[in-house]
This record gives C-alpha cells, structure tokens and sequence, in this order.
C-alpha cells in the first residue's frame, strides 16, 4: 500500500482551500494501490489556512504560520496519524507534496516566506522516514524519475 497527499489526488485540502491534482498519482488511487492522507487536516488545521514554513528555533525545528502563530504541536500530530496508517495499512512507500512543510521531500521553504527553497524534510516526511517507509516527491514521481 502507498500513502499519498490527498491534495495531490484532488481534494481540496491545500492550505488555500484548493489542491494540487495530479492524473498520474490520482490513478494510484484509482488503481486501489493508494491510501489518502493529509497530515495538516489530521493535526487539527483547518481549510483554508494561513500558509506555513519550517523555521529552526533554539536549534530546533518549528512549524510557523506566516502571521506568527506556532502550529508545531499540529503538524506533529498530523504525522504521527500519518505513520499510525501508515502501520495499520503495512504502507511502505508514500507520495508526497514537494515542498510543503509536512510532505516536503529534500527540499523545503526556509521559514521566511519569500519563496527561498533550503534541503530539509517535513514533518510528516521526516517522522515516516525515520519509520523505515521510503518516502517519494511528487516532484519525482510526476517527472518519471521514481516508480512505485
């Protein structure tokens, strides 16, 4: 079984109230092989939401909205939703939203909302990783560059 962001499938659970459809990765889904997941919506955020980005803090890592607000304590409880279907469905691999700060794979935005991209993980990304589950850009995916 593969977990996939839901955005990337067509809902509509993008932080802007929109999504990020894909025909490639939605026929995961339609071929029965694809699990929804998004860990924003499952750590208690709502749709639409005000726009967040990592920021390292003390030296470590916290999620800011770009009005201030800390959602660290949400995005953690997203992923670890995430990785608890992730077990029950025996999920190995995932196909995540490039870049977001819960789905990023090996890049992310740096925190200061100016669109500059930095290496680094989101929370979801990372706590699956750790988990032993290979964890795959959509980027990637969409482009060929990796198969499931």
């Amino acid at each position: 079984m593969i977990l996939i962001s839901a955005c990337l499938a067509g809902v509509n659970c993008k932080y802007s109230g929109d999504n990020n459809y894909n025909e490639k990765v939605a026929n995961l889904l339609k071929r029965g092989d694809a699990i929804l997941v998004c860990p924003e919506q499952m750590g208690g955020l709502p749709t639409p939401r005000i726009g967040a980005e990592i920021r390292v803090v003390d030296g470590k890592r916290r999620v800011f909205m770009k009005d201030g607000t800390d959602v660290t304590e949400q995005f953690e409880k997203g992923a670890k939703e995430v990785l608890e279907i992730a077990k029950k469905v025996n999920a190995t691999k995932a196909v995540l939203k490039s870049r977001s700060p819960s789905c990023g794979v090996g890049v992310i935005y740096d925190g200061t909302f100016t669109k500059t991209k930095i290496e680094g993980d989101g929370i979801t990304t990372k706590l699956l990783r750790e988990n032993g589950i290979e964890v795959i850009s959509s980027d990637d995916f969409i482009e060929g560059k990796v198969n499931v």
